[in-house]
């Protein structure tokens, strides 16, 4: 593993290159300790370069001084040096950062943190997974390692929620989310047949955001407009009582895989990690609400979650190894986090942005040399030479 426990548990009280500011995570580049290559021989990190390359747009040469990093379309995790591992662990008080302010964050950051909340844990949920599948010690400690800095990444980003907002503003944000995540992604989807799956859902997503609106308007007499800031239309789509199919319709031929176009299996990963927090969030709020309409509400839209998740993950290739599984996740949260810090408006979240995107590369750096290990196979062959344009 490379460290021993007393290492690890010196970490864990702190030793994480961390810092806090006004209550929000900042990166203090670990990266420049005595251990690295000098700067003359390697790469610089990964916060450098993403921030050299937010800045590229502005200049007239697409070269920028980070070894040739030009637009956000030319950054290639394989090629960038993440945190080292036993500099990504945090104590509590670096997890417990400041929530946002409900009354001004935009309402792009919250659907963000929404979406980045459950991509987390579908990273910890999958690696649990993977570990009741194997009997490799080593490779059991291995997903151990990077899991419990997964799960710290989730800590930190779901305390970026306020306790302010109540569960029926926050279910707002996250059919705000299903809405534009799902739109945006059949608008930009390569494959015909997971397109027509994502417009399918959409309609479902479309009539479950008016729904939860509705409620809330009769709950607590607020629009929901004003927690969408008016970017989500509000309209009635696929009635509720229309979505309750047969299990067996519910399912979809795969369409990921090896031959399938990198995008595709990106996209397909990301809405099945967001269908599924939202189908869990259900599952735990819905028996929240005193009024029976709302938990009536919360029961029959849950349910309709269920078949989301069933057949979003139904277009995933089930015969992909699980050291290459394990791959897909890791590059797909190096995609997410650089997109996400490339749009954000809002300093300290894009911090944190930055700080896990740096973590996630080192992961993807360990996953795929689990994936040469097991599989003899290079994980660069599975993913284009940069990341799609997010």
């Amino acid at each position: 593993m490379g460290f021993s426990r007393r290492q690890f548990f010196k970490m864990s009280a702190g030793a994480a290159a961390v810092t806090m500011a006004d209550g929000m995570l900042a990166c203090a580049a670990p990266w420049t300790n005595g251990t690295q290559k000098s700067e003359s021989t390697s790469p610089p990190p990964a916060r450098q370069v993403v921030q050299e390359d937010r800045n590229s747009s502005k200049s007239t040469s697409p070269k920028t001084a980070a070894g040739g990093a030009t637009s956000r379309g030319s950054f290639n995790p394989f090629k960038e040096r993440g945190m080292p591992i036993d500099k990504q662990f945090r104590n509590w008080a670096e997890l417990v950062g400041k929530p946002y302010d409900p009354h001004s964050v935009p309402a792009y950051t919250r659907t963000r943190i929404i979406l980045m909340n459950g991509i987390e844990v579908e990273a910890t949920l999958f690696s649990h997974q993977f570990m009741r599948h194997t009997n490799d010690q080593d490779l059991r400690r291995e997903l151990s390692l990077t899991r419990r800095i997964e799960q710290q990444q989730q800590k930190a980003v779901a305390g970026l929620i306020p306790g302010e907002e109540t569960t029926l503003e926050v279910v707002i944000g996250y059919e705000q989310l299903a809405v534009d995540l799902t739109a945006w992604l059949a608008r930009n989807e390569p494959d015909p047949y997971a397109k027509q799956v994502y417009d399918f859902g959409l309609l479902e997503d479309f009539d479950h955001l008016y729904r939860y609106a509705d409620l809330l308007h009769l709950t607590q007499g607020k629009r929901a407009e004003e927690i969408v800031d008016r970017l989500t239309e509000i309209m009635p789509g696929r009635p509720t009582k229309l979505e309750h199919r047969h299990p067996f319709d519910d399912v979809r031929r795969p369409v990921t895989g090896p031959t399938a176009h990198p995008l595709t299996n990106l996209q397909v990963l990301t809405l099945v990690s967001a269908e599924q927090q939202t189908m869990n969030y259900y599952m735990n709020v819905g028996n929240r609400p005193v009024e029976s309409i709302a938990r009536g509400l919360y029961t029959e839209i849950g349910q309709i979650e269920e078949q989301h998740v069933t057949q979003y993950e139904s277009l995933m290739d089930g015969s992909m190894s699980w050291t290459a599984q394990l791959v897909l996740h890791e590059y797909n949260e190096c995609y997410l986090y650089h997109s996400m810090m490339m749009q954000e408006e809002v300093p300290k979240v894009r911090q944190i942005w930055e700080l896990h995107l740096a973590m996630e590369l080192e992961h993807l750096r360990r996953a795929g040399d689990l994936l040469r290990k097991h599989d003899k196979r290079d994980p660069e062959e599975m993913f284009p030479q940069a990341l799609p344009v997010p």
